[in-house]
């Protein structure tokens, strides 16, 4: 079942995207006349998503403006870290108590992608909460835009995913989206914190699993990456 309730990653600095963000959140980044986190919602609303909690720091003002005004696809409520930005873990750890208790996609508001496919209910097909801690969803390294680290996971055939480990590199990096429960992130640490550590954890209990996007991955970090990401999208 399409989760109908996702967690939307908006809080970061942005420092990487300077001096596109010396004046706005990263979140309204704008990437082929649309802002990031319009890319995000607009897909969320797509697969059927009614309700986005969105977190707000940098230039927070101005972004839940932005919110307020998009008159359009999920519900927005706010998950204020104004006084304190919390990383993923933690994001999402303050904001359990708007998000219900029923599995919610997590978002990343720095990927585009173009879908061959239809990616977001492709992960919810394989969501399995009574096997699976968190489902991600992935992108082939080779041929994806503005990401230059040497992969994360490697997949086995039964989906699971295994960290890369000591390895070169590995096929398949974390494009930005995920399905877990709210809960999940009970037991992590007060403050900031990262979600890698659970995922850690829960790849080495055999719980952790993923799907390939069937498209064009890109990572939109920094300025010339927003710049290949639109001519990408314009088809160049």
């Amino acid at each position: 079942m399409t989760p109908k309730t996702a967690m939307v990653l908006a809080a970061g600095l942005g420092t990487r995207m300077r001096p596109l963000t010396d004046d706005r959140p990263k979140a309204l980044v704008e990437v082929g006349g649309k802002a990031l986190v319009d890319h995000v919602l607009d897909r969320l609303a797509a697969v059927g998503v009614e309700r986005a909690v969105v977190n707000v720091h940098w230039f927070a003002d101005r972004l839940e403006a932005h919110l307020a005004a998009r008159g359009r696809g999920p519900g927005i409520a706010i998950s204020d870290e104004r006084a304190e930005l919390l990383e993923t873990g933690g994001g999402l750890k303050k904001a359990r108590a708007l998000l219900g208790e029923d599995p919610v996609f997590v978002a990343n508001i720095d990927s585009v992608w173009i879908d061959r496919g239809d990616a977001l209910n492709q992960l919810a097909r394989l969501w399995n909460p009574s096997i699976m801690d968190a489902a991600l969803l992935l992108a082939r390294r080779e041929g994806s835009i503005g990401f230059e680290g040497d992969g994360d996971f490697f997949l086995e055939e039964d989906s699971r995913l295994a960290f890369r480990g000591d390895a070169p590199a590995a096929p398949f990096a974390y494009m930005g989206v995920h399905i877990c429960r709210p809960d999940y992130v009970a037991a992590g640490p007060e403050g900031p914190f990262s979600l890698s550590a659970l995922w850690r954890r829960s790849a080495a209990g055999g719980r952790l699993y993923g799907c390939v996007l069937d498209g064009d991955w890109m990572h939109v970090g920094d300025p010339q990456a927003r710049d290949a990401a639109e001519a990408r999208l314009a088809g160049e």
